[in-house]
């Protein structure tokens, strides 16, 4: 199985550190803040255990669908039916030669910032514009995202 579960359980995890980073005072969060709407009243009226438990089951499902798109063997074991047992000759021959091409941290990041871009970056933008948030407030979000998809990618990429 392709699929590291491991990997992509720390992959899920590690949006919590780049957000705590990321939305520190220090370096986005009063912009976000004040951007946002978000004021510490209600940033601390918040159910933090179900803010935090939500969190890390929306990142492990994003962290499990970077995996199809980050490791390209996916696409093989899909091509051959998903079972590698039943495949043909050809598909281990195949696999043999090419098992570990583009396993690496920087591969794995690469896509996963082309994720970032191009996916939740539009995701957010939609939902924001129709919200009538700034631009500021997009970049900001979106940012975190295209960093975090980036480090979940490498992780999941290089770890084999």
């Amino acid at each position: 199985m392709i699929m590291n579960l491991l990997a992509t359980l720390l992959a899920a995890l590690v949006t919590l550190p780049i957000g705590f980073i990321w939305y520190n005072p220090k370096v986005f969060g009063t912009v976000w803040m004040r951007e946002s709407g978000m004021t510490e009243e209600k940033a601390k009226g918040a159910n933090m255990v179900k803010v935090f438990g939500l969190t890390i089951l929306f990142s492990f499902m994003i962290a499990f669908m970077l995996n199809q798109i980050v490791i390209h063997q996916v696409g093989a074991v899909q091509l051959a039916g998903g079972d590698p047992a039943k495949a043909l000759p050809s598909f281990h021959a195949f696999m043999e030669d090419y098992k570990d091409a583009h396993r690496s941290f920087g591969h794995g990041v690469l896509h996963g910032v082309i994720a970032g871009i191009f996916f939740a970056l539009p995701l957010i933008a939609i939902n924001s514009l129709f919200e009538r948030k700034s631009w500021k407030y997009i970049l900001i979000n979106a940012g975190y995202f295209i960093v975090s998809l980036g480090i979940m990618g490498g992780i999941i990429c290089a770890w084999k």
